[in-house]
C-alpha cells in the first residue's frame, strides 16, 4: 500500500513538474526544422515565421536545414526528439502526406510520431519552363514531350513535386525524366538555364524569375486562378483534368508534446499572421496564411494523406 501510495505521489510531481515546464515555455533557444536546404520556398517562410517567433517569444528561435533522403531527415529528426517545444517541424505535404501513399516504408508515421499544431499556409504549383525555350502554353509542351520523348526531363526534391510531375505525365502521356534537386530554388535556376526541361514549383522561388520573364508559368495547379499570376491559366483552363493539386505546410511538435505547448505556439502564430506586416510577407511570397485551430488541422491532415493515397493508386504511383 505504502509502495502504491509513493508511487501514485512521484506520478503526481512528475505531471506537475512537466504542467511547470509548459507553462514557463520557452525559457531557451528552440529550433524550427525544415526537410529541404536553404533558399526554397519552405526556408523561406521558416525564417519569416522564426524571426516573428523568437520576436513574440523573447528567446531565438533558429532555422535548421535538413535535406535529404526523400524529405524524410528533417521529420525523422523532430520525431526523435524531446516534445517539449524545443524542436518544431514545419513539415510541407510531401514528407507529411504523400510520401505515406507512395513509400512502403517509411522511417517514421506522419500521425503517431507527431503532434500536430497548426496549419502555416497554403499554395498550388506552378508548372515552369525556360523564358527563352518556344514553349508558350502547356499544348506547346506537350506537343515537344511527345515528338522528342529522350530529350525530356524534370526537376523535383520530395515527394510533393515528383508524383505531381508523375501525375502530369500520366495525364498527358508523356515521358520525363527524374532529376533530383536539394531544392526548389535549385530546380527552378536549373529550368532557368535550360539544364531541365520544366518543373513544378513552389510559388517563392520562383516569383523574381517569373517577374523578368526568366522562366514562364505555364499553368497553375488550383482550382482558379492565382491572384499573383492572373494571365497564367489553372491546368483545367489548359486542357489537362484532374490536375489540381494544392501544398501546405504546418507546424509539428513531437508525439506526446504538452497541449499547453501546442496552444502557446499555435497562438504565437495566429498573433502574428494578424500583423500586417508579417501577413503581408507571407502572402508575398504566394502563400495563403492559415492558423487553424489544431483539432481542424489534425482532422485535415488525416484526410489529406487518405486523398493522396487515392490518388496515387488510381495512378499506380508507387515509390519503390
Amino acid at each position: 500500500m505504502r509502495k502504491l501510495t509513493f508511487t501514485a505521489v512521484l506520478a503526481c510531481l512528475g505531471l506537475a513538474a512537466a504542467g511547470a515546464m509548459a507553462q514557463s515555455y520557452p525559457s531557451k533557444p528552440s529550433r524550427l526544422v525544415i526537410p529541404f536546404a536553404a533558399g526554397g520556398g519552405n526556408d523561406i517562410v521558416a525564417r519569416v515565421l522564426a524571426a516573428r517567433f523568437s520576436q513574440g517569444f523573447g528567446q531565438p528561435m533558429l532555422v535548421e536545414n535538413r535535406p535529404g533522403a526523400n524529405g524524410f531527415v528533417a521529420p525523422r529528426a523532430v520525431a526523435d526528439a524531446a516534445p517539449d517545444g524545443y524542436t518544431i517541424l514545419m513539415g510541407p505535404t510531401g514528407p507529411m502526406s504523400i510520401a505515406p501513399a507512395i513509400f512502403s516504408k517509411m522511417p517514421y508515421s506522419p500521425i503517431k510520431d507527431f503532434t500536430p499544431v497548426t496549419m502555416v499556409g497554403s499554395f498550388p504549383l506552378i508548372l515552369i519552363v525556360g523564358g527563352g525555350t518556344p514553349v508558350k502554353t502547356v499544348a506547346d509542351l506537350v506537343a515537344m514531350a511527345k515528338a522528342n520523348p529522350s530529350k525530356m526531363n524534370y526537376g523535383s526534391t520530395a515527394p510533393t513535386f515528383q508524383l505531381t510531375s508523375e501525375l502530369f505525365k500520366l495525364r498527358t502521356g508523356t515521358a520525363f525524366e527524374h532529376i533530383p534537386y536539394k531544392s526548389s530554388a535549385e530546380f527552378a535556376t536549373a529550368v532557368m538555364t535550360g539544364e531541365i526541361t520544366i518543373a513544378f514549383t513552389d510559388p517563392p522561388p520562383a516569383i523574381g524569375m517569373l517577374k523578368s520573364g526568366k522562366i514562364r508559368g505555364l499553368a497553375v495547379t488550383s482550382s482558379k486562378r492565382h491572384a499573383f499570376w492572373p494571365d497564367i491559366p489553372t491546368m483545367a483552363e489548359a486542357g489537362i483534368k484532374d490536375m489540381e493539386v494544392t501544398i501546405w505546410m504546418g507546424l509539428f511538435l513531437p508525439a506526446g508534446a504538452s497541449p499547453v505547448i501546442v496552444n502557446r505556439i499555435r497562438d504565437e502564430f495566429v498573433k502574428g499572421m494578424s500583423e500586417p506586416n508579417i501577413r503581408e510577407k507571407i502572402i508575398g511570397l504566394g502563400v495563403e496564411p492559415d492558423g487553424r485551430p489544431t483539432a481542424e488541422f489534425a482532422k485535415f491532415h488525416q484526410a489529406d494523406i487518405a486523398r493522396w493515397t487515392a490518388i496515387a493508386k488510381a495512378a499506380n504511383i508507387k515509390a519503390d
